[in-house]
């Protein structure tokens, strides 16, 4: 699969690490624990968006944007690396921001990713929870296209077949570290949200006919929602590889039991996991994604899914900055931590 013929600006920190969690695996007593740390792409903290604007941001660089829109929950993780890619870019960029939980925390509403997107030089706006976000894009690029600009619109997480291509990118990377150490990879898990790194990673995987197989653990959508969005994406993005069919409905698995009262809201075993991270590895996960994916992957090993011998592969989409924006949420657990 040559990826090259697609263009793309390269400006992610790749190929990420691939490192093995020995305390984590050590404390649930199940199989081999890795993760894919792609919170090291690069790009105001990193994360899993970087990938796929790698490919989003060379289209619209072709097309000759001079602006990007683009759209997320009020701690979109998208949101902060699109505005920092636009910034390396010398692209005006535009949020619209959805408010997903109805929080009135003034620090869930100005810190952690909103910050971040003023510090880059985004301009954001507000919409209520619910909203056509594509539709409010829309009518922003065409009030934009009358004062003489040239926006390119880019969906909710960087999830179309474009963007997709940068988790296809990612399976042919993680393999290939696989395959350079001799690591069977007995499972890959990973958050799953708007589509684009499940279905460009099953995509990927499928392809290279690697014999892995992969759980998205769902942060927002039911199970039968999640799988058919996915499953859309990877059929379209296998058809812009030229390797239509290759990914069967079959291969698109979503576990939505860890979404608790809906997106950007952690359960307590969201807190747990990313305690666990945090204390055993070192490494901060975020309460939207990476700390349900991680909750998922914690509850299943406990539950016996997964089990000693197996080589588990966790990847990390990123997202600590979402952290600040959440420290109401831990303050209880600082509490029992103060001496």
């Amino acid at each position: 699969m040559h990826l090259a013929r697609f263009p793309r600006i390269f400006l992610a920190h790749l190929p990420t690490p691939l490192e093995r969690l020995d305390r984590l695996t050590k404390e649930l007593g199940g199989p081999e624990i890795w993760i894919k740390r792609d919170d090291c792409t690069g790009l105001s903290t990193g994360g899993n968006k970087t990938r796929k604007l790698e490919f989003l941001m060379a289209e619209a660089e072709i097309q000759g944007a001079d602006t990007v829109i683009t759209q997320g929950a009020t701690q979109s993780n998208h949101a902060r690396q699109t505005a920092a890619f636009a910034a390396r870019l010398g692209l005006a960029c535009h949020i619209l921001l959805e408010d997903r939980t109805g929080s009135n925390d003034p620090n869930y509403n100005g810190n952690g990713n909103v910050l971040l997107d003023h510090l880059h030089g985004a301009t954001t706006s507000r919409r209520a929870g619910g909203v056509d976000m594509a539709a409010e894009m829309e009518l922003l690029a065409d009030r934009l296209r009358a004062e003489g600009r040239r926006p390119y619109i880019i969906p909710g997480g960087g999830s179309n077949p474009t963007g997709a291509l940068g988790y296809v990118n990612c399976a042919f990377e993680l393999v290939g570290q696989a395959n350079d150490r001799g690591l069977v990879i007995d499972q890959i898990v990973t958050a799953t949200g708007s589509a684009g790194t499940q279905a460009g990673l099953v995509t990927g995987l499928k392809a290279l006919n690697a014999g892995i197989p992969l759980l998205g653990i769902g942060v927002r959508a039911p199970k039968e929602k999640q799988e058919a969005n996915v499953f859309a994406l990877a059929q379209k993005t296998s058809e812009k590889l030229g390797c239509p069919g290759v990914v069967a409905r079959a291969d698109v698995v979503a576990n939505c039991d860890y979404v608790g009262q809906g997106y950007g809201i952690p359960r307590a075993d969201t807190l747990e996991a990313i305690a666990m991270f945090a204390q055993l590895e070192g490494i901060l996960l975020d309460p939207v994604y990476s700390g349900k994916g991680a909750a998922g992957l914690i509850d299943l090993i406990r539950k016996g899914q997964f089990s000693k011998g197996q080589r588990v592969v966790f990847l990390h989409t990123g997202g600590a900055a979402g952290l600040f924006g959440y420290d109401a949420v831990f303050a209880e657990d600082r509490k029992a931590l103060e001496v």
